[in-house]
């Protein structure tokens, strides 16, 4: 698989929590932050959002917005109106006017994703993603936009499993959106993946993680010397290009750990370790645990 794909696996997106948020007349709310990716699928009319720390943004009818850690933030019909406190809620949610017909309609909630890996999910994308229609609307993305929309104007039998589906779909599509502005992305993989050179290196890297690279092998496939190819991978991802074959290496051994179905000797095997001793020992300096209790203390999350 390409690195997104590899890395899109790891995070096993699913949708915690999609319900459908209307309005009517002047409403304004505010919730905390819940550090959890969140969503929100305009499918009638607009309404303002106003995320921590940034300017509002007017967000319209087929809009997508994504936000990998969903910081405090407020929503409201229109400037200067007061915005309620309000707690995140599973179920649907009607702002302002009680009686009459919705004049904003949107699909909103958050996705949940493996969270031993879930720092991968910041490393990929800016705070905050903002896809317009007139953005979307020709693409993919438009053409899921409009399955989501046909899906929540009816009550078919089925509704609530396709729904999730097509808003994983969703999720990716946003994560592979070419039209992000590379210099909004922070350092890490998606912003790498804008850079030919750097992005040959990284699908080489992702394809034979075993691979003893070296920065002048890596140099050589980006078609660089190796002193400007090793500060131009450490501007564009964030690491040096050596460090990010050992964290790729650790990702995938957490993941593989908190699955437990592999041996410590198939896992170093798998990520290019000599033996499991090794393996452990460079997990150990990384982690600050040994990978057998890494695994005992995953294991006992997942099954709660």
């Amino acid at each position: 698989m390409d690195p997104l794909s590899d890395i899109i696996a790891l995070l096993r997106p699913s949708t915690a929590v999609s319900k459908p948020i209307t309005g009517r007349g002047r409403w304004g709310v505010r919730y905390a932050a819940h550090h959890a990716p969140g969503f929100t699928l305009i499918l009638q009319g607009d309404c303002w959002v106003a995320f921590e720390g940034k300017e509002p943004v007017k967000i319209q009818e087929g809009d997508f917005l994504l936000v990998p850690s969903t910081p405090a933030f407020s929503m409201y019909s229109h400037p200067g109106v007061e915005c309620e406190p309000r707690e995140p809620a599973s179920a649907a949610v009607r702002h302002g006017d009680q009686e009459g017909a919705p004049d904003f309609v949107s699909l909103g909630g958050t996705f949940q994703i493996e969270q031993v890996n879930a720092p991968l999910m910041l490393d990929l994308l800016p705070d905050v993603i903002h896809i317009r229609a007139s953005e979307g609307r020709t693409g993919k993305l438009g053409r899921v936009i409009k399955l989501i929309a046909d899906e929540c104007a009816f009550e078919d039998p089925g509704k609530e499993m396709v729904l999730q589906r097509l808003l994983e779909v969703l999720l990716v599509e946003a994560l592979r959106w070419r039209s992000i502005d590379p210099n909004a992305l922070p350092s890490g993989l998606l912003n790498g993946m804008h850079d030919p050179a750097l992005a040959r290196v990284l699908r080489a890297v992702h394809a034979d993680v075993r691979a003893g690279w070296t920065v002048l092998e890596l140099a050589k496939m980006a078609g660089m010397s190796r002193s400007a190819f090793a500060a131009r991978f450490g501007d564009t991802l964030g690491c040096g290009p050596i460090e990010y074959v050992a964290r790729w290496r650790m990702a995938l051994a957490k993941d593989a750990l908190t699955r437990g179905v592999k041996t410590l000797d198939r896992i170093a095997d798998e990520i290019g370790y000599e033996s499991a001793s090794a393996f452990s020992t460079a997990f150990r300096k990384r982690l600050g645990c040994p990978p057998g209790r890494f695994a005992r203390l995953k294991g006992s999350d997942r099954s709660r």
